[in-house]
């Protein structure tokens, strides 16, 4: 599938440093630390309906704010993103809407695509939709049963295929939910703990097996469909490998969707799945959090369309830091734009407040587990003190564009 374009990132003077980040597993800070230079990185994207919602930018902004602080401190990003352009909301929405699932898929990951051009963020090198990860995920089940973690449902109608989680050494590491508390969870998202014939309730899909209406694929598991959780796993499998860098998304898919990942891949490989996992907080409205199931959305490409500078909306999601839970105001794009224009116009003077220090304390703001706030604080700060530095200007908008993905010039 392919990405988006990718904006020019400025290389600044200097590299080095290290990157913390909080790891939920852990529920601590830890580094960052790639092999051979190389930073391996797994971002959950979309399912291609409603695209592209606050709550989806909240999360891609900032993953790109880590791929940033990574290649400044001198890293190779690999990163690598799915699309689960098949699954059961996709295909109620085009049930609904009366429009092909497949149409509607493109149509919204184009939107997509447009919207994440216009935020300057840096797209996946690997942008890889479920259908065509279908070979792999097959390879990927094959290789699990195996191992006897995978089995097929006793029901004559739909004998279904499922991943035993408890096979896997510290299922649960992640989330630290009580098995009932796990269980309401699973059930709303996407899970099905009631469904007979299971090993275990929390046992969850890795091949759905064809239904009337619905696609479906050949394959030596019978003609079917991948669940939702495998998909990620065989794409992060095929391109990243076992035990990469960071595992990230927002904060929703900790359970159950992160967790079964993790599960799949270290029962697959005998390895970590991830050393890190990372997620972003949710952006809520009107005091629920925001999402395609209550509509209550606010879009990018609408504010867009209504004349929002994208800087300005980027400004806005990096004002709250990447881990906070934290409601949309209708005076937070307004600020935003007023804290765009006082920037721009404090790099266009002729002199300013030397950029070294300004500079040199953002980086450590944003290798802090990613502290944007901070980092907007000190601009914020520079911006309003005078100097007679005649090249600061300069400076301070490559380091904004470099490390934050905001164009001032």
């Amino acid at each position: 599938m392919k990405a988006w374009p990718a904006p020019k990132v400025p290389t600044l003077p200097g590299t080095g440093g290290q990157l913390r980040v909080h790891d939920t597993a852990l529920d601590d800070l830890v580094a960052v630390r790639p092999e051979n230079g190389v930073a391996r990185l797994y971002v959950c994207g979309i399912t291609p309906y409603d695209a592209t919602h606050l709550g989806h930018a909240n999360t891609y902004v900032a993953f790109d704010l880590l791929q940033r602080v990574l290649l400044d401190c001198g890293q190779r990003v690999v990163f690598t993103q799915n699309v689960t352009d098949v699954d059961d909301p996709l295909l109620e929405r085009a049930l609904a809407t009366g429009v092909d699932w497949r149409e509607l898929a493109e149509d919204q990951v184009q939107l997509f695509r447009d919207d994440m051009t216009a935020l300057r963020v840096l797209p996946p090198e690997h942008y890889i939709g479920a259908v065509e990860s279908i070979p792999s995920v097959i390879d990927l089940i094959e290789s699990l049963k195996l191992t006897g973690a995978v089995y097929q449902v006793d029901d004559a109608e739909y004998p279904d295929w499922y991943f035993e989680v408890r096979r896997a050494p510290g299922f649960g590491r992640l989330s630290k939910l009580s098995d009932e508390a796990a269980l309401a969870v699973f059930a709303e998202r996407g899970g099905d703990p009631d469904r007979p014939g299971k090993r275990d309730p929390l046992d969850c899909l890795v091949w759905r097996m064809e239904r009337p209406d619905e696609p479906a694929w050949d394959s030596r598991l019978g003609r079917g469909r991948p669940g939702w959780h495998i998909e990620c796993t065989a794409i992060a499998l095929q391109y990243l490998g076992a035990d990469f860098d960071v595992q990230g998304g927002g904060s929703d898919l900790v359970f159950p969707h992160h967790e079964m990942c993790a599960a799949e891949g270290a029962v697959a490989t005998r390895q970590p799945f991830a050393k890190a996992y990372v997620h972003a907080g949710m952006v809520g409205l009107h005091g629920e959090k925001m999402s395609k199931s209550k509509g209550n959305l606010v879009l990018v490409s609408r504010l867009r369309a209504s004349g929002a500078d994208p800087m300005a909306i980027r400004l806005a999601l990096l004002g709250h830091h990447y881990r906070a839970d934290w409601q949309w105001q209708n005076g937070d794009l307004a600020g935003a734009q007023q804290r765009l224009a006082a920037w721009r116009e404090a790099v266009a003077r002729p002199s300013g407040a030397a950029a070294g220090p300004v500079v040199r304390a953002v980086r450590d703001a944003l290798r802090a587990d990613l502290d944007a706030p901070a980092a907007l604080a000190l601009i914020d700060e520079w911006a309003t003190t005078t100097g007679d530095d005649q090249g600061a200007g300069a400076q301070v908008a490559q380091a904004v564009d470099a490390l934050l993905g905001i164009v001032l010039t």
